[in-house]
């Protein structure tokens, strides 16, 4: 059976990269409308008649694209932040729980987690619901990403000739929007301190969670934090965690390492005994930091093995 596709938006960074995952594939037929992208009711016709839809489009304009869609059957992945902590919409990040992919397969709104947050719920859920880091625990994220996370401006600005940025912070407002979406689907109840930042580089990312463990209820050992980490994605694909012995032999870490790949790579840094650990998850954020996880969602709903197209 061959499932049609619209990406609404594919021509902006994120849809470009989901459209050469999927038009290799001959179990899917993608709805391209070239030059009448722009065109309301080409749009509307495609969204309708899709059986699934991936929205690649600022927050306006996805529930704008939403709201156009009157067939109950098509099945919708937004990849904005517009829905991500909307209680009506799915989260799709398959490996969260146990039962979150049923959750994504019996829905027909799913919502695409943001490339910092997937890092970051991939460390942090787990030891929220072990009790061992507490819901109202101060927590403080430091990431830095390829500058392809800030879309086509950013990419202009990195790439032009005479660029000189190397690196470079921001949200300092603290009031970034991935921070909803972090606290919320982590267990936390506190709002989380988020430290972004971007490096001249295309892609990749590090999300690191740095962790005082004699200031947490029980002072966890790092064994204790790397075990809960270990049993959350026992036999998963795509969520790694590395052993503990390998952690401990590396000097540094290179954001760039799981570049076109749809997985994360959680590491535990920290001597044992100490009291300290460094928590650092590696992905791609183009990868199953956006466009992997998108495909990997549409798998699930399609009712198709949730490997395809990936690696």
């Amino acid at each position: 059976m061959t499932h049609t596709i619209f990406i609404d938006g594919e021509a902006g960074t994120t849809g470009l990269e989901i459209r050469e995952r999927l038009e290799k594939r001959s179990d899917l037929q993608l709805l391209l409308l070239g030059d009448r992208r722009r065109d309301v009711e080409a749009r509307r016709e495609a969204l309708n008649s899709a059986d699934a839809v991936i929205l690649c489009l600022p927050d306006d304009a996805a529930r704008e694209a939403v709201s156009m869609i009157e067939n109950d059957k098509v099945r919708v992945i937004d990849a904005s932040t517009a829905y991500r902590v909307d209680p009506e919409w799915v989260y799709g990040f398959a490996e969260m729980d146990a039962d979150q992919r049923d959750a994504i397969a019996n829905s027909t709104r799913v919502s695409n987690p943001g490339c910092y947050p997937t890092g970051f719920i991939a460390l942090m859920r787990p030891l929220v619901k072990a009790g061992l880091v507490p819901a109202d625990y101060p927590v403080t994220i430091n990431a830095v990403s390829g500058y392809s996370g800030g879309g086509k401006s950013m990419i202009a600005e990195f790439e032009a000739e005479g660029a000189s940025t190397a690196f470079r912070g921001y949200g300092l407002s603290l009031k970034h929007k991935h921070v909803p979406e972090m606290t919320r689907h982590t267990g936390l109840n506190r709002p989380v301190l988020f430290s972004p930042a971007v490096g001249n580089y295309r892609q990749g990312m590090l999300v690191e969670v740095p962790l005082h463990l004699a200031a947490l209820p029980e002072t966890p050992s790092v064994e204790r934090i790397h075990g809960a980490l270990v049993e959350a994605y026992q036999g998963q694909r795509f969520v790694e965690v590395v052993d503990l012995d390998a952690s401990e032999d590396m000097t540094g870490i290179e954001p760039e390492a799981l570049n076109g790949t749809n997985i994360v790579r959680l590491h535990v840094f920290g001597d044992r005994g100490g009291e300290q650990v460094r928590l650092v998850a590696m992905l791609d954020n183009l990868g199953k930091g956006a466009s992997g996880a998108a495909v990997q969602n549409l798998n699930i709903m399609l009712g198709l093995d949730e490997t395809i197209g990936l690696i």
